[in-house]
């Protein structure tokens, strides 16, 4: 499969590299804001640098990867499908659903392939807790809990044009419970602080965050949220279901323990996502790939972007009211 790349930012580049590695997949052309991230990415895979409507018109390129800002998703993704390319974009598809329901309409309208990039679906472990759940192997869900913390804070300039810590931090575990739990939740308890960084509350964010989630049936998430971990990037969920548990804990950089007579220790958890989800990148675009060249379905979809977006938005304004959101079955 032929790919374009627009955007070759940190993620891009992660993503360009993975396109070049690929046995199925080759990078035909990447477009930045920045000459020079584009062309040291293109130098880097053997691409060449062009620009996005040029991508988009390209008759030899066949599908894109969008890893722009976030403000320029929907617009990319309608633009794409509009040419006849299939679509793989970084979460969010916007920070507005409405915005979001507008494009999945030009999606659908089009005919269009859209593959939403929720990574952390792909980590082997957390793939493997949900396909034991589905087998059966602790029976029904009951609770599902997920930790979620970045080693440091992001800077007050990301945070004023992030969306906020629900929309830009947490949209990624609010994925994974809807991934986990089996069910749509119909119920949205959020609370807040600023503890970390004075910086992030005069931005009108908090940096540290936990939610609970309820379904229909009753069954229950719980997911707690920090920008600050002193150990590495924390990344654990623990699914307790009617039969027994199923958990998955943090990646370390060895697995190397040492131990004396004070106890015993191991080396940090892996510093921070690029790491700790390198495996699931990869993983994502296999799906990508395959779903694109042998017809399989794509997931995370359009609707899953929207869902999880839906979340985000009631967990912000849980926090902000002091009340919990209630949401349409």
């Amino acid at each position: 499969m032929r790919i374009g790349l627009l955007g070759a930012g940190r993620i891009g580049r992660i993503h360009g590299g993975n396109v070049a590695a690929h046995a199925r997949a080759r990078l035909v052309a990447v477009a930045d804001a920045s000459a020079e991230a584009a062309g040291s990415l293109a130098a880097a895979t053997g691409a060449r640098v062009d620009t996005v409507e040029a991508i988009l018109a390209a008759a030899d390129i066949d599908a894109v990867i969008v890893s722009t800002p976030t403000d320029t998703h929907a617009d990319l993704i309608e633009r794409a499908v509009s040419a006849g390319k299939a679509v793989f974009c970084e979460k969010p598809v916007d920070l507005d659903a409405a915005r979001i329901r507008a494009c999945l309409a030009v999606v659908e309208r089009a005919k269009g392939k859209l593959m939403i990039g929720f990574n952390r679906r792909f980590d082997p472990s957390f793939a493997a807790v949900e396909r034991r759940i589905a087998d059966g192997e602790i029976g029904k869900v009951e609770l599902v809990t997920i930790l979620s913390r970045d080693p440091a804070p992001p800077p007050a300039s990301y945070v004023a044009r992030s969306g906020g810590l629900f929309r830009d931090m947490m949209i990624h575990d609010l994925d994974m419970a809807r991934f986990l739990l089996g069910e749509e939740p119909v119920e949205v308890h959020a609370v807040g602080s600023c503890l970390v960084d004075p910086a992030i509350g005069e931005a009108g964010d908090v940096d540290t965050a936990a939610v609970l989630l309820k379904t229909a049936t009753g069954r229950i998430a719980q997911i707690s949220n920090s920008r600050r971990a002193t150990y590495g990037y924390d990344q654990r969920i623990e699914v307790h279901g009617e039969k027994g548990l199923l958990a998955a804990g943090n990646r370390h950089a060895t697995t190397v323990i040492f131990a004396d007579a004070r106890g015993y220790a191991t080396d940090p958890a892996l510093p921070f996502f690029l790491e700790r989800y390198a495996e699931a990148y990869r993983a994502e675009l296999d799906a990508f790939v395959a779903g694109v060249l042998d017809g399989r379905p794509l997931a995370p979809t359009g609707e899953d972007g929207l869902k999880a977006q839906i979340l985000a938005d009631a967990a912000t304004e849980s926090a902000r009211t002091g009340k919990p959101v209630r949401l349409a079955a």
